[in-house]
């Protein structure tokens, strides 16, 4: 599995898990995994294309 695939099953994973956190009333635990959602969507964009220099 290539480091982009991994990054984006990554954001699968955090995404279900702040949607399972906000449904059970938990705003800090939301808004932290929200912002690790997105540093780890930039860095599988700059994987996708083929730069790294935007990876956390």
């Amino acid at each position: 599995m290539s480091r982009g695939d991994e990054l984006k099953e990554l954001a699968g994973d955090l995404s279900r898990a702040a949607e399972r956190a906000r449904r059970l009333g938990l705003p800090t635990t939301v808004y932290l995994l929200s912002m690790a959602l997105v540093e780890v969507r930039e860095a599988a964009a700059a994987s996708d294309d083929g730069d790294d220099h935007g990876a956390a």
